[in-house]
């Protein structure tokens, strides 16, 4: 019987040679599609679950009421891990982790690598499995490290190397590390990437902050004991919150802090590490937004669903001419059932055959898809069993949907109906359904690709108040002082007439090469309230190295010795400061040392564009370490003047690598997801509208062959071409009209909603809808209008003849 099922589905397949390629082609892409993107959203839903005490563990953070409203901190200070383990109960474990390069230098060679300064319990917490040495102490000692094996190979050229020496450079001195455990790679779906663990006592930070309660710039995680709840952590730790930041919460107090739902000025909470990698603080609490990974698993599930609507619809189509043959069949003796398995069969060999091809198509296109979309997920992801299981559910979920319902269409049909040839879908509701919605779901995703691009476009163009196409940064990586090596740079490029201007500072603008960013903030009371501010350490030459308009006062000048107590602040300072005249404002920072504001800068983009510009104060402290270099150069010669600073920087630290880049590439870096989601719907869009236009023109040959006799006899009596192909025409476009109705409230919605995380933005135009909207139509219109001017130039006695 089954063997007759399949040579009967076969031989169908073969007759309706063009309609089965349309399904063929169109399924074949669509899984294909649906495979990757579901590889990219689980690999992104992977992340930080490998960890073996995800549902204990948790990062620190601390929500602080302030005038400004509720703003969040993970910076801690030194002494707050010890101090919570010893006093408040439910704590099993905790360890303080900072992120910062480590120059490494082995035998003459030196390598900047990815530090991670921790405590002995962090691979207690965390799941990093030790390959070589003690896996139960990973330090055997303060001066003790641990690498990856990969930094093994990448300094050694082996693994075996537990008891090597290593110098590594904290601070401006170096000292000499034995290395005391090799760890596995670190997995790509981990938050947390490093290349070597260090001790954190080693810290050039840590001696001079161990007793400091103010003095926050690290991070904390914890693992609780069993039994003990996040809830109960976060109420056992209110006294000791009271104890400990007295003075912060009384300084909140009187600046007119309002306190929160459980009377609390200070409160801390946990966040488990397995939500880090979705973690957002924009609004002064934890949120965990997932929403990268479900728009892919959703544009995934929609161009399923364009391609099995086009299904239905060309099967329900395509069976009405076999109306006659299911008649004889009823008549002959066949049942229900039989007339179900035999059409189910059809469309379960072209759903299999589409997916042996989607599964070649999807291997074939693996590396240029993670080329395209910067992802470092691979088919491993979609190759466990536990979701095999679910796709294969899935798709025997879709096959019984898009091929059981025509099944169960025709099999249904009385026996006196199907020998008439009558098929009563009540005026076509359910194709016309099928193409609106697929229709609509394309203009969805028309519409937001355009506000994406919108949107990336206007903060690539975004005056950021700062010249970014002239400057290049440079991470201070090197062995020498950070002034001792941008003075070399000076002197080392003074006389090429190309380098205008060359400063540095201990932040980077955008996100460079290095892969690296970095945020200080500051408090400190002022006429008797207390006042926050982002801090930058700067050299000579700041302001003029980056375009800063200066609007009051100077900036730092070598005409000045005691500018090491002066102050540059922005307009934003200045206004919180609330002095008519900033340039008055002297701010004791400690009992023996005052500060004087003595310029002020017009606001510029210091953090995520996608932020307001938020308070800022730049100083000039040479005891104060600078990061990176900025170097001017003129708009001609561009590429000459980058390798002109490139082989001086290489003749200053020949042992460093080079990794400068122009501020524009920074920035461009900090909306990487940005434009990977807009290559993504754009990407959707395309076989989205590409899949619906397949089966709409499929659909409309089977309505102009329906309608052959009607179009014979409007031409013989003298219907012109256009108001026939009209005629066929305007029914389609209809329901495109109709689909663009349905969709622009729903995108605009959504897509406003969306711009609201950014502080400024792209304004939600109607020509972004428009455009969608005609944009679906025209393309309907080509896809039908080119088979209906066809039809409607065909010669009227032919089709008469036909009849």
């Amino acid at each position: 019987m089954l063997k007759n099922y399949l040579k009967i589905a076969w031989r169908n397949l073969i007759k309706n040679k063009v309609f089965s390629i349309a399904n063929i082609v169109g399924l074949t892409c669509a899984f294909a599609v649906a495979i990757l993107l579901s590889m990219t959203a689980l690999f992104e839903l992977s992340f930080d679950q490998f960890h073996e005490n995800k549902d204990s563990a948790y990062q620190l953070y601390l929500t602080n009421q302030t005038p400004r409203g509720t703003e969040s901190s993970t910076s801690s200070p030194v002494p707050l891990a010890g101090a919570l383990k010893e006093e408040v109960p439910g704590i099993k474990r905790t360890t303080r982790t900072l992120s910062e390069d480590a120059l490494v230098s082995y035998k003459e060679k030196d390598f900047s690598l990815d530090g991670e300064y921790v405590d002995p319990d962090f691979f207690n917490i965390f799941t990093f499995p030790v390959i070589a040495g003690n896996s139960e102490n990973p330090f055997s000692s303060k001066s003790s490290v641990s690498i990856t094996q990969e930094t093994a190979l990448k300094i050694f050229g082996t693994t075996d190397v537990v008891g090597e020496v290593i110098q590594i450079r904290t601070g401006a001195v170096e000292h000499p590390f034995t290395i005391a455990s090799i760890l596995e790679n670190i997995p790509s779906n981990s938050s947390m990437d490093f290349d070597i663990a260090i001790p954190f006592e080693n810290h050039p930070e840590y001696a001079n902050n161990m007793d400091r309660w103010d003095s926050q710039f690290h991070l904390v995680y914890l693992e609780l004991e069993d039994g003990v709840t996040p809830e109960q952590f976060e109420k056992n730790t209110r006294e000791f919150t009271s104890i400990h930041y007295k003075g912060s919460i009384e300084n909140a107090i009187r600046d007119g802090a309002v306190a929160n739902a459980d009377g609390l000025y200070k409160q801390f909470h946990l966040q488990p590490i397995a939500d880090i990698h979705f973690t957002s603080f924009a609004t002064g609490t934890a949120e965990v937004k997932r929403t990268f990974p479900y728009m892919i698993l959703g544009i995934a599930f929609v161009i399923l669903f364009i391609v099995c609507a086009n299904f239905i619809n060309m099967n329900i189509a395509l069976n009405e001419k076999r109306l006659k043959e299911i008649g004889m069949r009823k008549t002959l003796g066949a049942v229900k059932q039989q007339l179900f398995f035999q059409f189910w069969m059809e469309s379960l060999l072209v759903f299999m055959i589409s997916i042996f091809l989607g599964l070649v198509l999807g291997n074939l296109l693996l590396e240029p898809f993670k080329s395209l979309f910067n992802t470092r997920a691979t088919l491993d992801y979609v190759t466990q069993p536990g979701i095999l299981l679910i796709f294969a559910l899935s798709i025997f979920c879709i096959t019984l949907i898009a091929g059981g319902y025509p099944a169960l269409l025709m099999s249904r049909l009385g026996t006196l109906r199907a020998l008439k040839g009558k098929l009563d879908l009540g005026k076509n509701r359910l194709r016309n359904s099928l193409i609106v919605l697929q229709f609509a779901i394309a203009i969805l995703l028309i519409s937001g690709t355009l506000v994406l691009h919108g949107q990336i476009e206007f903060m690539r163009n975004k005056d950021l108040g700062y010249n970014k196409e002239q400057v290049i940064s440079i991470p201070l990586n090197g062995k020498k002082d950070s002034y001792r090596a941008i003075e070399l740079l000076r002197d080392e490029l003074k006389s090429n007439t190309q380098i205008l201007n060359i400063s540095g500072a201990d932040n980077n603008l955008g996100l460079g090469r290095d892969g690296s960013a970095m945020s200080s903030m500051m408090g400190f009371d002022y006429q008797g309230r207390g006042v926050v501010t982002n801090a930058i350490t700067v050299d000579y030459d700041y302001a003029k190295t980056l375009d800063l308009e200066l609007v009051a006062g100077r900036m730092f000048s070598r005409d000045f010795a005691a500018d090491s107590l002066s102050l540059v602040i922005n307009e934003t300072m200045a206004k919180q400061l609330g002095q008519d005249d900033p340039l008055s404002v002297r701010i004791p920072m400690d009992e023996s040392i005052t500060y004087s504001v003595v310029g002020v800068v017009k606001d510029y983009n210091f953090q995520d564009i996608s932020k307001q510009v938020s308070p800022l104060t730049l100083f000039m402290n040479q005891d104060w370490d600078l990061y990176y270099a900025y170097v001017k150069i003129a708009p001609e010669n561009i590429a000459e003047s980058f390798d002109a600073v490139e082989r001086a920087w290489k003749k200053i630290e020949p042992q460093a690598e080079f990794l400068g880049s122009f501020l524009d590439e920074n920035v461009d870096r900090t909306f990487k997801r940005e434009k990977t989601m807009a290559t993504i719907i754009t990407s959707g869009s395309i076989l989205g509208i590409l899949l619906s236009c397949i089966g709409l023109f499929a659909i409309s040959m089977l309505v102009v062959a329906q309608r052959t006799k009607e179009i014979g006899v409007r031409k013989v009596i003298g219907a012109s071409v256009a108001s026939v192909a009209l005629l066929l025409t305007k029914d389609f476009l209809k329901l495109v009209g109709l689909a663009f109705i349905i969709a622009t409230p729903i995108s605009w919605y959504f897509l406003n909603d969306w711009l609201q995380n950014y502080a400024s933005h792209v304004s939600l135009s109607p020509w972004f809808f428009l455009g969608a909207g005609l944009t679906a139509t025209f393309i309907a219109f080509l896809t039908v209008g080119s088979r209906t001017v066809r039809a409607a130039s065909a010669n009227p006695v032919k089709s008469l003849r036909n009849e």
